[in-house]
């Protein structure tokens, strides 16, 4: 009896994903992601309706309109000094975790996330959102299923293959709570979090995020996020090729309003390491912006849904699509690089539709003859920027057509999603959260032959000095001499190069004690190892992806 329940621990363990069993485990994860996520939207609507003492907060923008000019300013501010100290206490680099450090968990550390600091980061969020600033909520919420499977992981003690896959049921169960989207849920953890579409994967995802949706359902009932008009129609032949057109514009907006997040943060980073500003002011001074911009422009607080629903109904004038847009990339960056916390998939969908209507009322009006619904065009441009901002076609445009119940408009929406994503991916990392990683050093956006690398220091594949087939210590000290060795703390990443560079067949590897004692010798790695230790990852990498 103890050998049967031992060996079914192991294929628990290791081959998961492929037993039945597993996917029992997969439909607990998504029920306890999809309450996690649902608490969280709850907890925003009731602290945002408590803060800014409203009733309807669908209406937030238009009663924040009421609001006496010092509330909108000091709410934010308040808000900011609460996430700052969070930070300060809580975290070792005042940095909020998002969907960025999930997909970086998927990758490097076998589908865990850090929990003492993503806490935290919850919770920073939750404030961000509920006081003004200017993101949205996915982030934080994909975070918070990933610790829940995080933790899940180290319980049954899984190895990558199959911590990964319970982390993509966490994350497809929590999208599909928070936006009633089972089918994108699921594609968006198999897209964006674990970059693969691996079959043994597919089942448990489906099933967690179908829990997800039934969490969703029992709460809000079976609507959607956005109601339009009515059923848009499209003049295919002749306007398809302006919603080419639109593609390559939405792709442009969302590169400027990536590469505008980076900026304002390194600016602001520049700024405080100049003055020697505490970081945890920072969120505090962004928070007195957003509240500074709220008050003419109330429209930019929290998600943004009642804005984005005034779009996608044309019930916006040109010059305001025009100027919300605008402001509204400025407070999604001015957010970001404040260290406010939140995510990006609904700054980009409002600022999508509103770019999308933008272009609508242009085009409309210059060919009247030849053109459908001005708001089709709201439509299309709001998946097209979000697929570009999150570098996910295929979830993004089924997100869209579940958030909006509008199947009719498919083709338009997949032309400029298509066209959007092609262009932003050479302006920047593939995407947001893949640039961002890129800004930190970690490299996923060139796939695993790029970051696998990374995850092999030099002293765990080296030879020991009493190694038998490890070269003479005088053989050793003569190249770390001449400035050829590996740091023992360094990885295959450095490694690889200098045996290109330097043409030997092995390089010492020491450990530096400091600067003024001598390094110890601690081995020496030889490039056939390091060459067999890639190749198995690799190898290893594969067969995940296609099993």
């Amino acid at each position: 009896m103890t050998a049967v329940f031992s060996r079914g621990w192991q294929l628990l363990r290791h081959r998961g994903p492929s037993q039945i069993q597993f996917w029992f485990i997969a439909l607990i994860i998504g029920i306890a992601a999809g309450f996690a996520a649902l608490l969280f939207r709850r907890a925003i609507e009731w602290l945002q309706a408590t803060v800014y003492g409203t009733d309807d907060i669908t209406q937030l923008h238009t009663f924040a309109n009421s609001l006496d000019w010092f509330w909108v300013l000091v709410i934010p501010m308040g808000g900011g000094v609460a996430v700052g100290l969070i930070l300060y206490f809580f975290t070792d680099d005042g940095r909020v975790r998002a969907v960025a450090d999930v997909i970086e968990g998927a990758a490097l550390n076998d589908g865990r996330v850090e929990k003492k600091a993503g806490i935290a980061s919850a919770f920073c969020s939750l404030i961000t959102l509920s006081t003004g600033g200017s993101t949205g909520r996915e982030g934080p919420v994909v975070h918070i299923a990933a610790m829940i499977s995080s933790w899940v992981s180290n319980l049954l003690h899984a190895d990558g293959i199959t911590g990964r896959d319970l982390l993509g049921c966490a994350v497809a169960a929590a999208v599909s709570a928070s936006f009633n989207a089972p089918i994108a849920g699921a594609l968006f953890a198999l897209e964006v979090v674990l970059r693969h579409f691996a079959l043994h994967s597919f089942a448990p995802i489906v099933v967690a995020s179908a829990a997800g949706t039934v969490i969703n359902r029992l709460a809000f009932g079976d609507v959607t996020e956005f109601t339009l008009p009515g059923t848009s129609a499209l003049e295919f032949y002749l306007e398809l090729p302006a919603f080419l057109i639109l593609g390559l514009v939405c792709g442009l907006v969302s590169v400027i309003m990536i590469r505008g997040i980076f900026w304002a943060d390194d600016v602001e980073s520049r700024i405080q390491s100049r003055i020697g500003l505490p970081y945890w002011i920072r969120p505090m001074l962004a928070g007195a912006i957003l509240g500074a911009m709220a008050i003419p422009f109330p429209h930019i607080i929290g998600v943004g849904y009642e804005t984005t629903s005034l779009a996608l109904t044309g019930q916006l004038l040109l010059w305001q699509a025009i100027v919300y847009t605008v402001i509204k990339v400025i407070a999604v960056a001015v957010t970001m690089a404040g260290r406010m916390g939140g995510g990006m998939f609904s700054p980009s969908l409002m600022v999508g539709a509103m770019t999308g209507m933008a272009f609508g009322l242009i085009a409309t009006s210059l060919f009247p003859d030849q053109s459908g619904a001005f708001t089709l065009y709201a439509l299309a441009g709001m998946g097209a920027v979000a697929a570009a901002v999150l570098g996910a076609p295929i979830s993004t445009t089924l997100i869209v057509f579940e958030l909006t119940g509008d199947w009719q408009t498919g083709l338009a929406v997949m032309v400029s999603v298509s066209m959007s994503t092609a262009l932003a991916s050479r302006l920047v990392d593939r995407s947001f959260f893949l640039t961002q990683l890129e800004r930190r050093g970690v490299h996923l956006a060139a796939g695993p032959q790029a970051y696998l690398l990374a995850m092999f220091r030099v002293a765990q594949v080296m030879r020991p000095m009493e190694h038998e087939k490890a070269p003479s210590e005088a053989a050793c000290w003569e190249m770390v001499e001449t400035g050829v060795y590996l740091d023992a703390n360094a990885t295959l990443e450095t490694a690889l190069p200098m045996f290109e560079t330097s043409g030997v067949s092995f390089l010492p590897v020491v450990a530096i004690r400091g600067e003024d004692q001598p390094p110890e010798l601690r081995g020496a790695l030889f490039h056939v190892d390091a060459l067999k230790a890639y190749n198995r990852a690799l190898a290893a990498t594969a067969e995940e992806e296609h099993s």
